[in-house]
């Protein structure tokens, strides 16, 4: 028997998903549901395919180093990478990010963009003398772009002292992210712990002035102050690549988290793309369009590679 209870979950259920619905699918309609009108918007122009790793290809898990995307996701990304330039953007190293995907067809841009490396670097930007030429170990000619470069002795000891005084909090972890630190709680268990270990990183960080705090999912990113971040990214990494002509590309950029909105903010700026927000329920962003999971994003990408492949048979 139904008790007033169980009626009030399912009603608050009911209006969740309706909520969801008529907001976030009514300001950014599904990229799945109107995916035929995306691709019309496309025709004539290079799409260049722009992913975040946590929470888009892969889901969120309590334990950021079991944060494995699947097999079938795997084989996605490197059937839509043989389709179109493709790089994966993140907040994470960029060694990380490639010890989870283990694809070679696809660019890698990690710490929210200050680790990027390219076959040829960019003459259009001011930070050219954090680009570095070097060989790879298969000894083909890189660049590596690095705009905090100078941060990072500091952001070791950072990593250092955060572990050393958070080490008590149990379920909290500092991740680091070579050019940036993320500060894990989602595992501490204790509100009144949570409240302990943000007021103790604040206070700890009162010591860096040359860094800032920003908030994510159930972590604090600790960056320094340059200016950098996923937005600037994606135009480097268009700019390498030959697009520096706006008119003849679309980048289309798929995330979850806080700070590909400057990637979003970048690519209407621009004006022309597709910033894709994936999410579950409503929330404000800067993106045109909306995927729900990594699922949804799973069947984006098949039906876009699949929808290359059936253009390249037409015209041959």
């Amino acid at each position: 028997m139904l008790t007033l209870i169980h009626i009030g979950l399912f009603a608050w259920l009911f209006f969740l998903n309706y909520y969801y619905l008529c907001g976030l699918k009514g300001k950014h309609p599904s990229a799945l549901g109107n995916f035929e009108e995306v691709m019309s918007i496309a025709e004539g122009k290079q799409i260049v395919v722009f992913l975040d790793y946590d929470g888009t290809l892969s889901p969120i898990v309590d334990d950021p180093d079991k944060a494995y995307m699947s097999d079938v996701m795997r084989a996605a990304v490197c059937e839509v990478a043989n389709c179109f330039p493709t790089a994966i953007v993140s907040g994470r190293s960029k060694d990380k990010v490639y010890e989870f995907v283990k694809l070679e067809n696809v660019y890698y841009a990690g710490s929210h963009g200050m680790d990027i490396s390219t076959p040829s670097g960019s003459s259009k930007y001011e930070e050219q003398e954090h680009q570095i030429k070097a060989v790879d170990e298969k000894g083909n000619p890189v660049v590596h772009c690095h705009p905090a470069i100078e941060f990072l002795p500091t952001i070791q000891e950072i990593v250092k002292v955060l572990k050393e005084n958070t080490r008590r909090i149990k379920g909290s972890m500092i991740e680091d992210n070579t050019f940036c630190v993320t500060v894990h709680y989602r595992c501490v268990k204790n509100e009144e712990e949570v409240g302990v270990l943000k007021k103790m990183v604040k206070t700890i960080m009162k010591a860096y002035p040359d860094f800032y705090i920003s908030g994510g999912r159930k972590v604090m990113e600790i960056r320094p102050t340059v200016n950098w971040d996923k937005g600037r990214a994606l135009t480097y990494l268009l700019d390498t690549l030959g697009f520096d002509n706006f008119s003849n590309v679309l980048p289309m950029y798929l995330g979850d988290d806080r700070t590909d909105e400057d990637a979003f903010k970048v690519i209407r700026h621009i004006g022309c793309g597709f910033p894709i927000v994936v999410s579950s329920i409503a929330k404000e962003t800067e993106a045109s369009y909306s995927l729900r999971d990594p699922a949804d994003v799973l069947t984006f990408l098949i039906r876009l590679a699949k929808r290359k492949k059936n253009e390249l048979v037409t015209e041959n």
